[in-house]
């Protein structure tokens, strides 16, 4: 540790209430300060003060302690130079992890300490925006929700407020006018307290918000049209012959298809004049089983199991069995009856045993499902270059398949180009073709676009958008996360708040 040991110079010193300077000394006595440490060593300063006397009768106060300008103030246990290392820590980590870092530091302090350093800090200052960003978040998911609040020119949150009531935004707004323009999702309260708190600001609505209530619809459509997504994929990936289902059902089991794949390429490298050593070089396999395979013949000799078969009393009938079973006949209760008027006095069991790959390799291989509503919504609201060949493929045979869904991917695209190119002046059109198709859900969503008529256009026409909201949304979820969800509004205002404001 380093000690420091300093006194006061005599002098005077001026009181804190009427500023009178004064020297008639009372008494001294000794302070302790924290300061920030020197290399690796923490620093301690024993300060001694004196207490004076205030000269000015009517002044209230009748003795003082001088300050020392930059090492002291009233209270104060630290330098304003150790606080303000202390203060950084406390916003960037709050309590625990702040106190475990400030103890590597050499700094030490308790998490109490470092959470009263947060909230003694003042809020930082800010003029009321031109375009305010308003959204919801969520302290405790499904339960309680805030609403923060952000000037959409710089991404600076101004403040975050408890609820997301229409109420809570309006107060706030009529205790800071000035604000030109709102951004806003869909939700009819923010839209609410905008229009009673700022009558005359401009509202705008985002399109992100939009985009999403458009998918919303799309999928509630292709819900309705269900039944043409499994006639339309089973008409054009269903079986073409009856030779073809009959091989789909005797399909092998992925365990017999490797061994056989295996044993087809190592007896092709045999055939083409490679050696046991380099072939399991080559395949990465052992010895052994590039040996094992090599000396069957066919692919059969190996699909027996992994211990070699022992006698047993079902030998002498196993051509029997073979014969019966490739003349179709697969029930092993009848089998078992044939073969005790045979002679055969075993269980039904090693019946069953012997005749398990079989019905195994009889194994049928399901054909991959049919796109269902969630990827068809998907690649409906996808740009269709950005859809692989075989979604592509799959796509185009359902929309000439179906003439609604046709009709609602013309109609997505349509509006997506509205979006793009913030061209708001041709929305009423689009509105008026989506009113002449057979489409109920898709006409539900126009009817909430005419609700929201104005802040719609201006979110289709201008520039202004929520994206800075929604970053700034996913920092309060961090921070929250980063003090496991624990922490009251308060604290995560404070220090959302102080973040934010140390990169101005």
């Amino acid at each position: 540790m380093v000690h420091i040991v300093a006194r006061t110079l005599d002098g005077t010193a001026s009181c804190p209430d009427c500023e009178l300077p004064s020297s008639h000394v009372h008494s001294c006595y000794e302070r302790r300060l924290a300061d920030t440490p020197v290399g690796d060593q923490p620093v301690v300063i024993a300060l001694t003060v004196r207490r004076l006397y205030c000269d000015n009768a009517l002044c209230g106060r009748r003795t003082f302690v001088e300050q020392v300008a930059g090492l002291t103030f009233r209270y104060g246990r630290r330098t304003p130079a150790s606080r303000r290392v202390l203060t950084v820590v406390a916003v960037a980590l709050a309590g625990r992890a702040g106190a475990r870092l400030a103890a590597v530091l050499q700094t030490r302090a308790s998490r109490t300490t470092l959470l009263r350093a947060i909230m003694a800090v003042p809020d930082p200052l800010w003029a009321v925006p031109k375009v305010l960003g308003v959204d919801d978040f969520a302290t405790r998911r499904g339960h309680h929700y805030g609403t923060v609040l952000i000037d959409c020119e710089t991404g600076r949150p101004l403040d975050l407020l408890p609820g997301r009531d229409a109420s809570t935004l309006a107060g706030w707004l009529r205790e800071h006018p000035g604000a030109e323009i709102i951004c806003r999702d869909r939700a009819g309260s923010y839209a609410d307290g905008a229009r009673t708190g700022a009558p005359n600001a401009i509202q705008v609505a985002d399109r992100f918000h939009l985009w999403q209530n458009l998918g919303t619809a799309v999928e509630a459509t292709v819900r309705l049209h269900s039944t043409c997504l499994k006639t339309a994929f089973t008409s054009s990936d269903g079986p073409t012959s009856d030779g073809d289902s009959a091989d789909a059902t005797k399909t092998m089991s992925p365990i017999e298809a490797r061994i056989r794949e295996r044993h087809a390429t190592i007896h092709a490298l045999l055939a083409q004049g490679h050696g046991i050593r380099e072939i399991a070089r080559e395949l990465h396999m052992g010895g052994n089983t590039v040996r094992r395979n090599a000396r069957a013949a066919v692919p059969e000799q190996l699909l027996t199991g992994r211990h070699q078969p022992r006698a047993s009393q079902l030998d002498p009938y196993k051509s029997h069995l073979d014969n019966r079973w490739a003349e179709g006949h697969t029930n092993a209760i009848q089998l078992l009856a044939e073969l005790q008027i045979l002679g055969y006095r075993g269980s039904y069991q090693i019946i069953s045993d012997y005749l398990r790959p079989r019905r195994r390799r009889r194994i049928r291989v399901v054909p991959p499902a049919p796109p269902g509503v969630r990827r068809i919504t998907r690649w409906m609201m996808r740009h269709p270059e950005h859809l692989a060949d075989a979604e592509r493929q799959q796509f185009v045979a359902l929309l000439a398949h179906c003439p609604e869904l046709k009709a609602l991917h013309e109609h997505v695209r349509s509006f997506a180009e509205i979006l793009q190119t913030r061209s708001g002046q041709h929305l009423k059109d689009w509105i008026t073709a989506v009113r002449t198709a057979d489409l109920p859900r898709l006409h539900a969503f126009a009817t909430g676009l005419e609700r929201d008529w104005d802040a719609v256009l201006q979110g289709l026409s201008t520039r202004w958008n929520s994206g800075p909201v929604e970053g700034r949304v996913n920092q309060i979820k961090m921070v929250k996360r980063q003090m496991f969800g624990r922490a009251k509004l308060p604290l995560l205002r404070k220090r959302v708040l102080l973040t934010a404001a140390a990169n101005w």
